[in-house]
């Protein structure tokens, strides 16, 4: 993992097996639902919801200081806590990575791998729900200049030093497919004008790490998608494409690139705003 532009916010599966008993370090499940916990987690690890603990009715990711405190303190993290993430769906554990580091926490990791890595190794596990001692978390400021809004994005379309960038399957691109699906009804499908496509899942090799500094630039760069231009990526609620944040920010050290985190979500049912489909 040495090649990466920042490798130390990644660790091992053996790294974290050392780890398991540190009262430094807190480990995060996250998933949409809590089965896939209950039947088999890392020992330690506490499970946040992802529609229940992070996001709002409408889908957006939630980021009320009030409710954050809350979660936070309830898995005994405290703003010194090493945090290690990680879920059963791959990008999950980059994704919990940018949502703390908007919330201003400063030492969070990710599990390469993550659960799929974990099981495939026939590490330990554990069934039983994970309790720790509540702390009193308290939030610094969100960190805005890791986001991207609706307007700016509106305002970056046609301009040659700006990629737009779509991380979602090519059904979703297309418009065939339209995933979380908002209640309202209003929503459209396809994507915005001008984005190239790369789905984010073609980051990762078929253990669930990542691809090698190589591998990943050479991936990225093949579609025009370089270190010297403004990068947004977005996806449906704003998880793969904060994953994709961490990849070029993290792994590849792209200096300007902002998750937009709204994503599809809110850019569907946006009015007067345009629409491809191909």
């Amino acid at each position: 993992m040495s090649q990466y532009a920042h490798p130390e916010v990644l660790v091992d599966t053996q790294w974290l097996s050392e780890h398991l008993n540190d009262p430094n370090v807190r480990i995060v499940e996250v998933d949409t639902s809590p089965h896939p916990y209950k039947e088999a987690h890392i020992p330690g690890a506490v499970f946040w919801n992802i529609f229940t603990d992070l996001l709002l009715p409408d889908l957006q990711i939630n980021f009320d200081p009030v409710a954050m405190e809350k979660l936070l303190s309830r898995s005994g993290i405290t703003n010194e806590t090493t945090v290690v993430a990680y879920g059963s769906y791959p990008g999950t554990g980059a994704w919990i990575f940018w949502l703390l580091k908007v919330l201003g926490h400063s030492d969070v990791r990710v599990l390469n791998g993550g659960h799929q890595k974990w099981m495939a190794e026939d590490r330990q596990v554990a069934t039983e729900l994970s309790n720790f001692q509540p702390t009193q978390y308290r939030m610094k400021a969100l960190d805005a200049s890791l986001r991207v809004f609706q307007e700016e994005v509106q305002a970056s379309i046609g301009k040659p030093n700006c990629v737009l960038l779509d991380v979602r399957t090519p059904e979703e691109y297309r418009g065939e497919l339209f995933l979380n699906k908002p209640p309202e009804g209003i929503e459209r499908a396809g994507h915005i004008p001008g984005a190239v496509h790369l789905e984010h899942l073609l980051t990762l090799n078929e253990d669930g790490t990542f691809k090698s500094f190589e591998e990943l630039q050479a991936l990225y760069s093949s579609q025009g998608i370089t270190a010297d231009k403004e990068i947004i990526p977005y996806c449906a609620i704003g998880g793969r494409s904060g994953y994709t944040w961490f990849i070029l920010k993290y792994l590849l050290g792209y200096p300007n690139v902002r998750n937009y985190d709204g994503s599809w979500n809110e850019w569907s049912r946006t009015a007067n705003v345009a629409i491809e489909r191909s």
